[in-house]
């Protein structure tokens, strides 16, 4: 387990090193070093010694502690994003979350239809129509929450406007996704008892978020905090993992869960602390899983890489999630280069995009090349984030600044 354990460092860190190389954000070489690990070590030594080398429960240990540093790590994320002298409005975020997820979902129809209109049966599969339509909606419509606070956080730009605008949206946009991956699973298998169960746990868990933001504003709480700030820390960081595993396993992506715990917090300064010494231990396990991932999912390989398809999925992509939430951005109100920053920012998809594809292939809604064609996409775009917030000339860092459609904190919801 140890040994499991060093050489998912050891790949991460080669990862990040060639990342500062190409000057991509160090997230990227992660991704990127988890997705050829597993094929490579495969390719090495043969699928019955990795599966000797890597058995069952030892990798069920390791996605554990991958999802444990993820939820940890956006726990404190999540906390900052309610706090600070600007955050925003309602409309802004209606605009945002708009511009975001609807273009994103036309331009997946669209890829849908010209997939239809091949009517090449090895590429469209036997899926029911509906199905598939939301299945390509959905795929394109993503943005990788874990992906884009680790580009936030390496630039020190979380509590910059852009980043929590960007971050704000992608919450939502990737909580209605798993909602719609549900519809979409359900609609292949004729069954919809999966998007019932996960309207329940959404409600459920901004109910248990309530009751731990109560309990966490009393006095005894905020004693703990200011005396035992260690304790408190810890205590934290079980509570969100417990709600954040449980919606995992009632059907929900745990980043919801981590993200409710974290806007409970108070924003007191002693709580402040506390998120942050949460928010460290969960950055220092965050590689285990980016890159955990990456072998899990794709330790079978990819197959042969089906080109025109794959160039249709990118600039669609690119259009739909990018440009939508451009002007997204700009109908709330922002200035031309917040939104150009925003749309880049949103552009980005990652693991999440691999794991929501990943369901839909093991559902047979997406066949082998379409399958692959997405794989790609979510790497290209994710890739092309770093050089496109240099050509924007972005300054990360600095202050939030105001700007029209925001409030103050006092007039937040």
């Amino acid at each position: 387990m140890a040994a499991a354990l060093a050489v998912v460092l050891v790949v991460g860190c080669a990862g990040r090193s060639a990342a500062r190389l190409l000057r991509q954000p160090e997230t990227v070489g992660e991704i990127v070093a988890g997705l050829l690990a597993g094929p490579a070590a495969v390719a090495l030594l043969g699928r019955s010694t990795f599966d000797a080398v890597l058995p069952g429960d030892v990798l069920d240990i390791m996605k554990l502690v991958a999802e444990a540093g993820l939820v940890l790590f956006l726990v404190g994320l999540a906390h900052k994003l309610r706090l600070g002298a600007h955050r925003s409005s309602l409309r802004t975020s209606v605009w945002l979350v708009a511009g975001g997820l609807v273009p994103a979902m036309l331009a997946g129809v669209l890829f849908a239809g010209w997939i239809l209109l091949a009517d090449e049966p090895g590429v469209r599969g036997s899926a029911p129509l509906p199905a598939f339509l939301l299945m390509c909606a959905v795929a394109l419509s993503i943005t990788a929450v874990p992906v884009l606070a680790r580009i936030l956080a390496e630039r020190n730009a979380t509590e910059t406007l852009e980043g929590r605008l960007s971050m704000t949206a992608a919450v939502v946009i990737d909580t209605a996704g798993w909602l719609l991956l549900s519809v979409a699973v359900g609609l292949s298998t004729g069954e919809l008892n999966g998007f019932v169960q996960s309207v329940v746990v959404l409600g459920g868990g901004a109910a248990a978020a309530l009751g731990v933001r109560g309990a966490l504003r009393t006095r005894a709480a905020h004693n703990l905090c200011e005396q035992r700030p260690l304790i408190t820390a810890v205590l934290l960081g079980a509570i969100a993992l417990t709600m954040a595993l449980t919606v995992e396993h009632l059907g929900l992506t745990a980043i919801f869960g981590a993200v409710l715990v974290g806007l409970a917090l108070p924003p007191d300064g002693p709580w402040q602390q506390v998120a942050n010494r949460v928010t460290s231990l969960g950055r220092g396990m965050i590689p285990f899983f980016f890159v955990v991932t990456g072998v899990t999912v794709f330790a079978g390989g990819i197959g042969p890489l089906p080109w025109a398809l794959t160039a249709g999925a990118i600039l669609l992509a690119v259009l739909g999630k990018g440009v939508g939430s451009y002007f997204g951005a700009r109908m709330a109100g922002q200035p031309k280069q917040t939104a150009v920053t925003v749309g880049v920012l949103m552009n980005t998809r990652g693991l999440t995009e691999l794991i929501v594809l990943k369901v839909g292939y093991n559902a047979d809604i997406l066949t082998r090349p379409v399958f692959v064609a997405l794989i790609v996409m979510a790497v290209a775009t994710t890739v092309m984030t770093g050089p496109l917030l240099l050509l924007t000339k972005w300054s990360p860092g600095q202050p939030v600044r105001a700007s029209v459609g925001s409030k103050s904190q006092d007039d937040s919801p």
